[in-house]
């Protein structure tokens, strides 16, 4: 049964990439002209859309949304939302399903060029692009994220576990950036999100994608950093992510 699900899940890929190709290049100059002529709200409103338009090409092969967000997330205010990573299929349910909150990404500097779209949204839409072979670097992006998170009450995703998961399996979290972010913005909140099964879609790599993956996304509630000493908030964060994802 598997190797015939595998069998037809590969027609099912190559229509989802015609798809997500066709978006991304669409996308691409209907963000430049939001940016450039309108602005930063005309800007986020096509990226929410290019966003959600990534969900329903992930339709294409039978992938489902199971969301739960809770209800005490204050608006209007810093988050740092924290997330374990299984794929890069974890960006466009954040993006979309959060997108009240304004998520801005700490991404690896590799990304912010040669993608239509994602890299001119992480150049230009409030994201930072940290180069990990340069601690040094990836530091002064980071406080320089922080003071415009709280400038513009924005949110900040961070994945402390550094690499994505392939198996599903959490790693440790990696807690340099995780400080720095909670001591430069105490009077923020800090949201544990918990992502299930979109490890699944890249099982086989990035061909073919498994058909019928039910991706889920938890956000936990939000917890107000300075009520907590840093160290023992890190642990409450992992302890609440790890806590949902199934194993």
């Amino acid at each position: 049964m598997k190797t015939l699900l595998k069998i037809i899940s590969y027609p099912f890929t190559v229509l989802f990439y015609l798809l997500f190709g066709i978006t991304i290049l669409i996308f691409h100059p209907i963000q430049w002209v939001a940016f450039n002529w309108f602005g930063y709200s005309a800007h986020k409103k096509t990226v929410d859309i290019f966003n959600w338009t990534i969900l329903r090409c992930l339709h294409a092969v039978g992938t489902r949304f199971h969301v739960e967000i809770s209800n005490n997330i204050p608006i209007n205010v810093p988050i740092i939302i924290v997330s374990n990573h299984q794929s890069m299929w974890d960006i466009s349910p954040i993006s979309w399903y959060l997108r009240r909150y304004h998520p801005k990404f700490i991404s690896k500097i590799e990304l912010g060029k040669g993608i239509p779209s994602i890299s001119y949204n992480l150049r230009h839409g409030g994201s930072i692009l940290i180069d990990r072979k340069n601690p040094r670097q990836a530091i002064v992006e980071m406080v320089k994220f922080s003071k415009y998170l709280q400038q513009h009450n924005r949110s900040g995703v961070i994945f402390p576990e550094g690499t994505r998961s392939k198996t599903g399996v959490p790693k440790p979290f990696r807690r340099t950036g995780l400080q720095t972010l909670f001591k430069k913005i105490p009077e923020g909140y800090v949201v544990p999100v918990t992502i299930n099964n979109s490890w699944k879609l890249q099982r086989n790599g990035m061909f073919p994608i498994q058909m019928g993956v039910c991706l889920e996304l938890i956000a936990h509630p939000a917890l107000k950093i300075s009520d907590y000493e840093v160290e023992a908030l890190i642990d409450q964060v992992e302890e609440t992510v790890v806590s949902k994802i199934h194993k």
